[in-house]
This record gives structure tokens, sequence and C-alpha cells, in this order.
């Protein structure tokens, strides 16, 4: 008797929806283990990380602040995802963003002015966008694979960043500390007051919105226009989708770009709120992150969106196990990597199944 795994007749609409159910839960009895093996108990360490970050207006706050970044990016992955263009660089043209909208305040500190929030969001835009064009022509010119240039471009713009605030960006009233300027007025986000709950009023800033405005945008693309049935085409069937007359280099091009550009603004967005200025760590890795909303969020921007807060979550489990738990900030990280895992071990079931099979006759004689 052996395990196997059986090719479907077609892929399951029913595993489809059920993966990422089955991936959250086995993450979170992984997780239980994880946790009993330390020394502590399962169900009070698993109330610290995934409860407890939901019970006061203020954690409640930081979800949103958290899940922002995370929405914006993972909706344009699961976007290029779809269209079978991988873009594994978010995090570096989430930095290249905010460098280039952080350029504002950095050379001109006293301008103030509606026009000032403007610039700096356009020009995150633009960085994330310029720095997302890079590995897209070296795709359409050269052929270059493209998860190993936006990837290998991560650390190319954070080494650039890290030069920039140590060198000529430095705060010179600074204390010497690697950090631009303080940022103020209209160089920050505005932020706008929900409707009061039980547990206290819930702010959010200027970036929530535009999260909320970039998935309902996406979805409404994917769903209802020719544009998406493009991309869905190019990612399915791009053979189909050539003799149809959708350009492949195009497809690259448009992918890339859109889902740098909201890197792009998710990181000056950042910078504008939590950060309130360019320093060495603008983001606790959101980029790479996004790449497990997008799959989580089955590469539709709305479920992206609610992908975003499951994650989120992980990010304010961690900071919180980390004080009450005394164990490390790193455990976030873990969770998220025991989470992709299962994530792609379930996706491989829609087009899979499990199946029991016993010894075959020739091999039953050869032992008799």
């Amino acid at each position: 008797m052996r395990l196997v795994l059986e090719k479907r007749p077609e892929a399951s609409t029913r595993m489809a929806i059920l993966s990422p159910v089955i991936a959250i839960v086995l993450t979170l009895v992984t997780g239980g283990i994880i946790f009993a093996l330390r020394g502590l108990n399962p169900f009070s360490a698993l109330y610290v990380f995934f409860v407890e970050p939901l019970t006061t207006s203020w954690s409640i706050e930081q979800l949103i602040v958290k899940a922002t970044p995370l929405a914006m990016i993972g909706a344009g992955l699961a976007v290029s995802y779809m269209a079978n263009v991988w873009n594994i660089g978010a995090e570096g043209q989430l930095t290249a963003g905010a460098i280039l909208g952080s350029a504002i305040p950095v050379f001109f500190p006293e301008f103030q002015s509606p026009l000032t929030l403007v610039l700096m969001l356009s020009l995150g835009v633009i960085g994330g966008m310029a720095w997302a064009a890079i590995p897209a022509f070296l795709k359409n010119r050269f052929g270059t694979n493209e998860i190993l240039t936006s990837l290998m471009l991560v650390y190319v713009i954070q080494l650039v960043l890290d030069w920039l605030v140590r060198g000529p960006w430095r705060d010179p009233k600074g204390y010497n500390f690697p950090k631009t300027v303080a940022f103020s007025d209209w160089q920050l986000l505005p932020q706008f007051q929900l409707i009061p709950n039980s547990i206290g009023p819930v702010y959010i800033n200027l970036g929530a919105i535009f999260a909320v405005i970039a998935v309902v945008a996406l979805a409404f693309m994917m769903g209802r226009t020719l544009k998406g049935y493009e991309l869905r085409v190019q990612g399915v069937a791009p053979r189909a989708g050539r003799f149809a007359g959708f350009s492949r280099e195009k497809t690259v091009w448009f992918c890339f770009l859109l889902s740098g550009g909201l890197a792009g603004l998710a990181g000056i967005c950042e910078v504008m709120s939590t950060v309130g200025q360019l320093q060495p760590g603008i983001s606790p890795g959101y980029g790479f992150t996004a790449i497990i909303v997008a799959f989580l969020g089955r590469l539709n921007p709305i479920g992206a969106l609610l992908a975003a807060f499951a994650l989120a979550i992980s990010y304010l489990g961690g900071e919180s196990a980390q004080v009450a738990l005394g164990i490390s900030d790193k455990t976030a990280r873990v969770f998220q990597g025991i989470l992709l895992f299962y994530i792609l071990a379930c996706d491989s079931l829609i087009l899979y199944r499990l199946k029991f099979i016993g010894r075959t006759p020739q091999l039953a004689e050869a032992k008799a």
C-alpha cells in the first residue's frame, strides 16, 4: 500500500476554495506544536498571536496600517502572476518609490502645500515603476529570467538607500543617526476617523483608502475589461494569446509597471505615515510577504485584500508574542513561511488528488 498523487480529469473547484482554509488551519496546528515544544501553552500562545491583536482600537489601527501596503502590493502581484509574469522584486520597488518620493522633503523641507502631498505620492509611483522597468526591459530585450533580475535588484536599491541616509541625505541635525530630516505637515498623509465602536475610535490614513481603490479598480479590470481578459489568457494559454494578437512583450511591460507602481506607492505611503522619514529600515519585508498575500488570495485582488489582513495579524502577533511570551520577533516570518509552504502544498490538490494503491499483481507474485 502506498500513497500517490493522481492527476484529476479537471481542476477541482472545491479544492480551489478550500485550499487556503486548509493551509491556515495547518499553519495554526503547526504553530501550536512549535509553541508546545518551546514549553508554552499552545492555546494561550495562539491567542496572543492571532486574537489579541483584534481586541483594542490601537491594535486594529495597527492592523489596518500593516494590511495597507500588503493589500496594495499583493493586488498588483496577483494580476502579474495571473498573467504568468513573475515579479519577485516588489520589496525593491517599494524602496525605490520611498526614495524618490522622499526627495521632496529632503531637498525642499520648507515646501508645504497640498501640491507637496501630490508630488510625493506621484514620485513614489514613478520610482516603483522605474525600478520595475529594469527587469521588464531585460526580459523583453534579452530573455532574462525576471525572477532573478527583479529579486537581485532588491538588494541593489536597499544598498542605495543605506548609502543615501548615511551620506548625502543624512539629517545634519540628527546626531549622526542614519536618517533624513523628519517629515511634517503636508509631507505626511492625513488621517481620518472611522465610525467609533465599542472599543474606541479607529483612525486610518490616506494610504488605506488608496489600497481599497486599487483593489476595487484591479478587480473590475480583471473581471470586466478586455485588458483583464487578455491578462488571463496570457497566463493560462499563452499560445492562444498569440493567435488572438495579444503581445507578450506588452503584457510583461504592463504587469511590471502596474505592480511596481503600486509597490512604489506603498513605499512612499509607509514613509509618509508610519516611519515619518527615510531611514535604512522602512519595511519589515512587505514586498516579500505580499507574494504570500497574492497566492493566499487566489490571485484575485479582492482575495488579496482579505489575505492582507490575515498576514497583517501575523506581524502584530509577532510583536505581541515578543513582549508577552519572550520569543523572537522573527516568529512572524516563521509563520509566514509555514503558511506559504502549506498554500503551495494544498494548491497541488487542485490538480491532483491523494490516492492509496495496493501492490501490483506482478510485485505480489515476485514476493510470493
